[in-house]
């Protein structure tokens, strides 16, 4: 997962071409640290599909704030610049699998009708 700062935000995020999936945490989160490998087995398997990233939040609180992120482990995955769909808390890699399988599987969203952020 690469990590995100301040200055690669919008162009790692906000222009990628591709879905991006944003591991909000802290290194000392421990469900953060727990959903930390979910994510990475995901990312493997996913291939170039998704861009999975991590943002430290205590060293970006503003990007943090900008997107309503209160608690952590937050997990939002991004299209087009836009939160599409979004994990509040540690869950297991099934719950990751279904709320953003659409993407992970490289079918198109748009046409299972899910526009908007959507909390997981």
């Amino acid at each position: 997962m690469r990590a995100l700062d301040g200055s690669s935000w919008d162009e790692d995020v906000l222009r990628a071409q591709g879905p991006v999936l944003v591991d909000f945490w802290a290194p000392w989160c421990r469900p953060c640290r727990a959903v930390r490998p979910v994510l990475e087995a995901l990312e493997r398997e996913t291939g170039d599909r998704v861009s999975f990233c991590a943002l430290d939040v205590d060293e970006h609180p503003e990007i943090a704030a900008r997107y309503d992120v209160l608690s952590i482990p937050t997990v939002i995955l991004f299209e087009g610049g836009e939160a599409r769909r979004a994990i509040h808390g540690a869950r297991p890699r099934g719950h990751f699998e279904e709320a953003f399988g659409e993407w992970l599987s490289g079918s198109d969203p748009s046409r299972t009708g899910s526009p908007g952020l959507r909390p997981g």
